[in-house]
This record gives C-alpha cells, structure tokens and sequence, in this order.
C-alpha cells in the first residue's frame, strides 16, 4: 500500500522533470507518451489504494524541516477523503492529459506544456496527501506556480502574461492569511501535523477557533475565487483550453474548499465561522451565476459557472454537509472537464472562435461531440436524473436540515442560484446550435476520447451516492468517520426536496428555450450587440475588477510613482549624482592648477608654508 502511494505522487514528478530537461531534444511522441503514461500510473495506484484501503495510512519519506523544536517531515496521510480526491484527480487529469495530446499537435513548445501539467498534477496530489501544513503550502504553492505558468503559456501575447501575473498576485493575497494562520496554530499547538492539530480544537476558546478559521477561509477564498478574491479566474482563460479544465475542474480551485474539508475539525466549532463560510459561497454562487447570464466568450462563461459551483461547495461545507461537499466536488469535476474539454473542441473545429454570437449551427456537427457537450450542460443545469442534480440536491438537502432563519435564507438563495444556472446553461446551449449550419474542422480522435468517459460520468455519476431513501451511499458509508450519516430520515423530506430543485432546473430551462429557442436566438443576438446597463453590469463582472482598480491598483500605482520620481529620482539619484558632479568639478578646479610651471609650484609651497605658520603663531 505504501509502495502504490509513494508510485502515485512520484510518477508525475519524475515525468514533469523528464520532460522539463530533455523535452525539446525528445520525440514529441516520446514525450507525449511519458507525460500521460505516468499520469495512467498514478490512476492506476489510486485505484489499487482505494482496492486495498482498510484504515487511515501515514507513510513518513525523509525528514524536511528540522529547526530547535519545530519539525516538518516529508509524510503523506491517506484517509477517506484523500483517497476519493485522489482518485478523482488522476482519473479526469489523465483524460485531459489525452486531450491535450490532440489539441497542442501543432504547438512547437510541447515539452514545457506537458513538463507543466505533469509537475501540476504532482503539486494537486501532494497538497492533498500532506500530512502536515507546511508541506500542504508547498504543493499550495506549486499548483499556484503552474497555473502561472499555464495561464501564461503563449507569453508572446502580452494580454496573456497579463493574466497570469494576475491569478498568480490574487491568490498570493489568500495565501498570505494561510500563511499567518499557519504561524498561529504553531504559536498555539506547538505542532503543524494536520491530524495532531484537528485533534485540539476543544482546547481553544471559540473566539480563537473563529480568528484561526477566517484566516483559512481568506485563504481558501483566493484558491477557490471566492468573494472578494475571485477576479483572477475569468481572465485564466488566456492560457490552452485544456489548461482550463484542469484548473477548473478538479485541481487548483477545489484546494480551498478541501482546506476547509481538512480543517474543519479544528475549527468546526465555532458557529460564526460555519456562517461566515456559508455565507461566502452562497453570495460568490449568486454572483458568479449572474455575470454568467451575460458573457459572449464561450470559456469566460464557464469560468463564472466554475466560481458559482465552488460557492455551492462553500455552502455545504458551511453547512457542515462534507460529504455532500466532497459528492459534488467529485460529480462537478466530471462535468466541468467534459465542458472545457468540449469547448476546446467546438473552438478548434470553429477555426478558433469562442464568441457566442459568432457561433452556432453545430447541432448538424460531430454527433459525439454534440451529445458529450449537451450532457455535461445537462449535469451543470442539475437537470432531474442527471448526475449534477443528485449532487446539488445532497447540498440543498444539508441547508434545509439546519432548520434556522439563516439556513433557510441559505437555501432559497441555492435555489434562485440553481435557476440562474439552469437559464445561463441553456442560453448558451441555444446560441451554440441555432443558427446557420457551419463548417467545421475535423477532430483528432484524441481530443473526442475523453468526452465519452466523462459524459458517462457526468450522466450517471449518482451512482457513488444515491439518495438515502434508497439506503446510504457508497461515498456515504467511505466517509462515515469523517462525516456521519443523519439519523432516522424517512426520505420524505428529501423527495419533496429533489422535486423542488428539480421544477426550478426544469423553469430554468424553459426561460432559456422562450428566450432564445428558434428564431429569438437572432434577436437576443442584436439586442446582445447593444447591450442594457444591467447586461453591461453582469458582463464586467459587477466592476468588481474596476472597484480593486479604484482602492488598490491606482493608489498603488500613486504611491509608486511617487517613491520613483520624488523619492528615488528626486531624493537618492539626485544626491548621488550631485556629488559625483561636485567631486567632478573639484577635480577639475583642482587641475586647472596644473601649470607645468615650477615657479608657480614653488610659489603654491610658499604660500602654503606661511599660511601654516600663520596658523601656528596664532595658536
């Protein structure tokens, strides 16, 4: 067991540094190859943990950090919740590393771009795996490092770099506070062993429980976008479309939702946190919902879905429902990959245009490539049966179950969420087959593949845990010692409940059909093109980005230039350049005596000589 652990998170290290050394002098088939078939064998080793797991397993490797009485060893934990993460990392990161294969054929750099998603899946998995803090902040660190990169792979366009060098500044925000807490638990525990410290929660008063708990939520908000660091995740669309889907399917945005996971066992005592949580993901869900109903750019527009689907997380995990957390963490990966993927195909094949309004008539198209993509907006809009509505349902259900004012407000606002996804889903399900019938390009097999796995699961993806009412889960019953199950529920309440988010899903849906079904799709078309101040509103985001422009960007960019100009130029180049000016003049002063003539000389020495005697005689 220990042997298929360690072969899990050494795999794509080993590909990652392979190819990152040797990748421009390989074959690309070579390295190719190398990069999915080691992403293959961790899933493979994922697999055969999740075959053998019996008890929680910790396996210690060598020693890291080691100073007077704080130690940090290089260990690895797997319980339940690491392992089903695991799995589900390898697995949809596999099928995008297959894509990718097809959809950089043409690309020149490929040794640093399967280098990076290689070393990307390494730094996911032992953020995932590490048993202690400090080791969880360095594979932290390496997913936001590669998703710097990543963003920024086609650096040669400046807006690219751009962008990311803005994911890579918002996020080092909530990874300062991480930081801070991090210094706190030690101060407090003396330890930052994750299992040692989830242990000690009782012995901290709440309000403490609640600083330490707001600081891993400021944390996990920049990893996740969550409000008010969730600018940075439309604009990661810069960077290959597979890039997206690895960003925002099962890697780097659910890290924050699996700290709070992780950590809400310290820190699960303290009400106001559980409320502040739940009140971030619910607010960042309706948000991000909103502005989705607006975009034109295809990628743009699920990148809002994936900021929305990352505060129903939130809500649940505020809710205290870490099994319905984990169930749609798992569930959404599936979907979202298949979309981003699919949106990658639809995108090359309509010679590389995104915008909505420049698309459509693909329902004549790749029938696999059609009813992958319509499958996955299927389990995004939670339509009933698919496996999107099983999973959010598991979320509803823990919101109502609180049974206070603030849960129920929790779960209506869920619901106007849940509408909202279900009309932005199929708005752009219209625009993307109405229209004229298009052209388009053929596909490399590798690039359909993976829809077909992943619209499987995105369908049928309920079946890792069915409603109670037809008996416990599996995920359920894997996660019970984390998470244990409610006592005594007949099942009515859910049924009533899944009836009730599924008619919001199916209105959702049918606004978006008399909207823009037939020929209205032209006419929100032109009325798109002129846009209303409220669509305009949506469309930017809400300004957020030009609210941080106003508080941050600009009086930053003041403050700089005014320590460059009047302090730098003006106070430190100013005095160092007048006394080099000052000692150029002198010396020129002083040569200007240079005479070549020795009674002039003796006549300097004279003079000197009774000056200095003048001097003596006075004293």
């Amino acid at each position: 067991m220990k042997l298929c652990l360690s072969l899990m998170l050494l795999l794509p290290l080993c590909g990652g540094v392979v190819n990152a050394i040797l990748g421009r002098k390989l074959p690309r088939r070579c390295v190719e190859l190398l990069a999915c078939g080691v992403i293959g064998g961790s899933f493979l080793s994922a697999l055969s943990l999740l075959r053998s797991y019996r008890h929680p397993v910790t396996l210690e490797l060598l020693p890291w950090i080691t100073a007077f009485d704080f130690k940090a060893p290089i260990t690895f934990y797997l319980d339940p919740l690491s392992l089903v993460l695991t799995t589900m990392i390898t697995a949809v990161c596999g099928l995008i590393h297959l894509h990718s294969v097809g959809y950089m054929k043409d690309d020149p750099d490929y040794g640093r771009y399967f280098a990076l998603l290689n070393l990307f899946v390494f730094a996911m998995l032992t953020l995932i795996l590490a048993e202690n803090l400090p080791l969880l902040y360095l594979g932290w660190e390496g997913v936001g490092f590669c998703s710097y990169a990543l963003i920024g792979f086609w650096y040669r366009k400046g807006s690219n770099v751009d962008a990311g060098r803005k994911a890579f500044i918002v996020t080092r925000v909530g990874d300062t506070f991480l930081g801070i807490a991090m210094v706190w638990i030690f101060q407090l525990f003396g330890t930052l062993s994750i299992t040692e410290i989830n242990t000690m929660g009782f012995l901290l008063p709440v309000g403490v429980l609640t600083g330490i708990g707001l600081l891993l939520l400021a944390g996990a908000s920049g990893k996740s976008a969550q409000l008010p660091l969730a600018v940075w995740l439309p604009d990661a669309m810069a960077g290959p479309t597979p890039v997206s889907a690895l960003i925002h399917a099962a890697t780097m945005v659910t890290a924050g939702v699996y700290l709070m996971m992780r950590m809400m066992p310290l820190v699960g005592a303290s009400p106001l946190l559980h409320l502040a949580v739940a009140c971030t993901g619910g607010i960042t869900a309706f948000y991000a919902a909103t502005c989705a109903l607006a975009q034109r750019d295809l990628k743009r527009l699920l990148a809002y879905s994936t900021m929305s689907q990352m505060g129903y997380l939130m809500l649940a995990v505020g809710g205290g429902g870490i099994t319905a957390a984990t169930y749609h963490l798992v569930v959404h990966a599936f979907f979202k990959a298949l979309l981003f993927l699919g949106a990658g195909c639809i995108i090359t094949a309509c010679h590389h245009q995104q915008d909505l309004f420049r698309l459509g008539g693909l329902r004549k198209g790749n029938p696999l490539l059609l009813w992958s993509f319509l499958a996955g907006a299927a389990s995004l809009a939670a339509l009933p049966l698919s496996g999107g509505f099983f999973s959010k349902d598991a979320i509803l259900l823990e919101l109502f179950r609180r049974g206070t004012p603030t849960g129920y407000l929790l779960y209506a606002l869920a619901l106007i969420t849940a509408f909202l996804t279900s009309l932005y889903t199929f708005r752009m399900v219209y625009l993307l087959l109405g229209g004229e019938e298009r052209q388009m390009e053929t596909l490399p097999g590798t690039m359909l593949l993976p829809l077909v796995p992943l619209a499987l699961l995105a369908l049928f993806g309920e079946i890792i845990n069915l409603p109670s009412f037809m008996g416990n889960g599996i995920l359920t019953q894997f996660l019970a010692p984390l998470s244990p199950p409610p006592a005594g529920d007949s099942g009515t309440e859910e049924l009533l409940l899944m009836g009730v988010a599924g008619a919001v899903s199916l209105v959702g849906l049918a606004v978006a059909h008399l909207r823009y079904g037939g020929a209205r799709r032209e006419l929100r078309i032109a009325q798109g093109e002129r846009p209303s101040p409220l669509t305009r509103f949506f469309l930017h985001g809400w300004y957020l980005d030009d609210l941080y422009g106003v508080i941050a960007v600009r009086p930053y960019g003041v403050l700089a230039r005014l320590l460059w100009v009047r302090v730098e130029k003006g106070g430190i180049d100013a005095t160092l350049d007048g006394m080099a000016v000052l000692a150029l003049k002198g010396g020129e002063r002083l040569g200007s005596w240079t005479t070549g003539r020795i009674s002039a000389y003796l006549l300097s020495f004279a003079g000197g000589a009774a000056v200095i005697v003048g001097w003596l005689a006075w004293c």
